[in-house]
């Protein structure tokens, strides 16, 4: 199944393609748009004129970086912080994973496990972790042992709760209406 979640051609294609564009992109999927978050590796990498690069960016000058993704369009609405966290993460996978993002689920048989790495990077919470689980289970073939399970709600079949879900714009639509329901009845609840 090809990926459609930046539904921009070449950027979903990197993230086909490249394990750390998919989650750089998780990783920057938080206030703003879904396409915008996923279609920010793409844009990155087109800053840098050349491959995204995990000892790079986690090497990177900080405030190059940070200009990097200010520079209009700006790659996020938060850019120093989301550059950042991308520079956590890329240097916390050169720590554990020598800079191999598979590192993350290739020898893993259990999703609990998975799980609790994902957990253990900067920038990723419960949800986050959760949805990249089942990202992973529903289009990229990566399911140990309890995937569904460990993403909780997200690893439902059948449902538009998230990423996870989207495959092409009709479903993106779904996800959305779907985080609309949501908020609204956060905001009924207070």
């Amino acid at each position: 199944m090809s990926l459609m979640l930046s539904q921009d051609a070449p950027a979903d294609s990197l993230l086909e393609r490249d394990p750390l564009a998919l989650l750089l992109a998780m990783l920057l999927d938080q206030q703003v748009p879904m396409e915008r978050a996923f279609a920010a590796p793409y844009e990155l990498q087109q800053r840098l004129g050349h491959d995204l690069d995990v000892q790079e960016l986690a090497d990177y000058d900080a405030v190059a970086l940070a200009d990097l993704f200010a520079r209009p369009p700006a790659l996020h609405r938060y850019p120093k912080a989301m550059a950042g966290r991308v520079q956590d993460l890329c240097r916390g996978l050169v720590e554990h994973y020598d800079g191999d993002v598979t590192g993350l689920w290739r020898d893993v048989s259990e999703a609990s496990e998975l799980f609790d790495r994902l957990v253990a990077l900067p920038g990723f919470g419960t949800y986050k972790a959760q949805i990249f689980v089942a990202l992973l289970g529903k289009q990229r073939d990566v399911r140990p042992h309890g995937w569904r399970e460990a993403a909780g709600a997200f690893g439902d079949e059948g449902v538009y709760r998230s990423v996870a879900d989207v495959t092409d714009a009709e479903s993106l639509a779904k996800v959305r209406d779907y985080k609309q329901q949501v908020k609204a009845a956060a905001r009924a609840k207070k």
